[in-house]
């Protein structure tokens, strides 16, 4: 029995001149020269022109192929005459002479073309083809490099001395800030799961149980209302840390990113190393935003300006809900350990809280966590709740820091954030492979949806009726 041949990428048929090769991947195009078809097939490396001409037993077949159909051709590889070269692309100096061709797959018309750069078709269209649209180079390129900053992350970390720990998905609903995800729990009806809006409290329990070094490139879930360039689910980098300063934090984090850039990102400059750090005062007071664009040409979309903003207030006022709210989450731990001043005076104290900014975008926050328990019940009344309330919901952290908890905090910065603006992208999506839309639709899978009676009646729910239309 003959040897299969082995699979060749199409981009290492340049170093197989004169050699027999089988590559497989999609047509991009066809084209018929006088009697000769040329196809260009593409796979995840590049793309060859391959040549069929008409002796082959198999060139009637060949006329009837089209775009996108997936296909394994076997032949030659040979060097393209001098004048027929394409200088524009790694494999435009070879073309496969095919000797054997298989259709594996055909395709009808796609609904957008795939070859272009994308942004010229409707968003929508796009997202209910995802799996088509995601055939783009660039937004190919963009899930490798994503790949790449994570990978590069997680060897950084562990010279670091960081452990990678995964926290659950199923989790427990808890006032931090926006809405929760409710999950139905089938076996304790009328119980409901959360998913995490952040691993927060999981993080700070790994911290009572001595692991010290903490991270996860972790997934994080929040029902928000309708915004544009916001997410569902988002993904962001997680670290924290025992026995550790703020300083100590943001010098991490900084020698993170500037090790990145250089490594991933050559092409681009970093305007200022150290990263300049302003208080929230000055930012708003100069900049009139805590994400301010600090570039000296913003019109360089190679120039990253990474910033720190420090000294945020603790609380900031709804004046729509009329209440006061965490500025950030109310773990952070507070300027003042009195828990008087901070339910008197909320509007005055200042958090231990953090965040790194770039181009006039926020790419993260952090804080030195509140191990204050006086102090920590006084934040929460300060935000509404009552001290009973608060040590109903939170029994498990209370409980877990009476057993000895060392002084810790931590960063947290988005990786889709950091990802469009090193990829100079218009919003997140373009670097997330299923996004949904602002307003939470997965149209490809047509999410969310209605379930059946049955479901619902397992898990003891009743659906209220749909409201008429008017």
């Amino acid at each position: 029995m003959a040897k299969t041949l082995q699979r060749t990428l199409v981009g290492e048929t340049p170093q197989k001149i004169g050699q027999k090769a089988r590559i497989c991947g999609w047509v991009q195009t066809v084209r018929s020269h006088g009697k000769i078809i040329f196809f260009d097939l593409r796979d995840r490396s590049g793309v060859i022109q391959a040549v069929i001409i008409p002796k082959m037993d198999f060139f009637e077949e060949a006329n009837k192929v089209r775009g996108e159909w997936v296909m394994e051709l076997t032949g030659t590889v040979n060097e393209r005459p001098a004048a027929m070269a394409n200088d524009k692309i790694p494999t435009g100096k070879v073309e496969l002479f095919v000797e054997g061709m298989k259709v594996l797959a055909k395709a009808q018309t796609l609904p957008f073309p795939v070859d272009d750069d994308g942004y010229g078709t409707s968003e929508e269209h796009r997202l209910k083809y995802r799996y088509l649209d995601l055939r783009r180079p660039r937004l190919r390129h963009n899930l490798i490099v994503r790949h790449r900053v994570e990978n590069f992350i997680r060897q950084f970390l562990t010279r670091e001395d960081f452990v990678e720990v995964e926290t659950p998905i199923l989790t427990k609903s808890t006032p931090e800030g926006a809405r929760d995800f409710l999950v139905p729990a089938r076996l304790q009806p009328g119980k409901f799961y959360a998913l995490p809006q952040s691993p927060q409290q999981y993080k700070q329990l790994l911290m009572v149980a001595g692991l010290e070094r903490y991270f996860q490139i972790a997934r994080c879930m929040r029902d928000e209302d309708p915004r544009a360039d916001r997410q569902a689910e988002h993904t962001q980098l997680d670290m924290e840390m025992s026995f550790t300063s703020q300083e100590e934090i943001l010098d991490l984090a900084e020698r993170l990113y500037t090790a990145m850039v250089k490594n991933i990102f050559p092409e681009k400059k970093i305007t200022q190393t150290p990263f300049p750090r302003l208080t929230w005062k000055e930012a708003m007071e100069k900049y009139g935003s805590d994400k301010p664009d600090m570039r000296n040409d913003k019109n360089d979309p190679n120039e990253i300006a990474f910033c720190f903003i420090v000294d945020f207030p603790m609380f900031e006022w709804l004046k729509v809900e009329k209440k006061w709210n965490a500025m950030h989450h109310p773990f952070t731990k507070p300027m003042s350990d009195d828990p008087a001043e901070i339910k008197a005076n909320p509007e005055k104290i200042l958090g231990y809280q953090y965040d790194l900014a770039a181009n006039g975008y926020e790419l993260g926050s952090g804080s030195i966590r509140n191990t204050n328990l006086e102090t920590l019940t006084a934040v929460f009344e300060v935000t509404g709740h009552s001290p009973e309330e608060t040590k109903k919901q939170f029994a498990h952290y209370y409980e877990a820091f009476s057993y000895g908890v060392p002084p810790h905090g931590g960063i947290a910065p988005g990786i889709d954030r950091f990802l469009a603006v090193m990829q100079n992208e218009p919003n997140i999506r373009e670097v997330m492979a299923f996004p949904k839309t602002g307003d939470n639709k997965d149209l490809m899978l047509d999410s969310p949806s209605e379930v059946s009676a049955e479901q619902l009646k397992e898990l003891g729910i009743c659906a209220a009726p749909k409201k008429s239309a008017k």
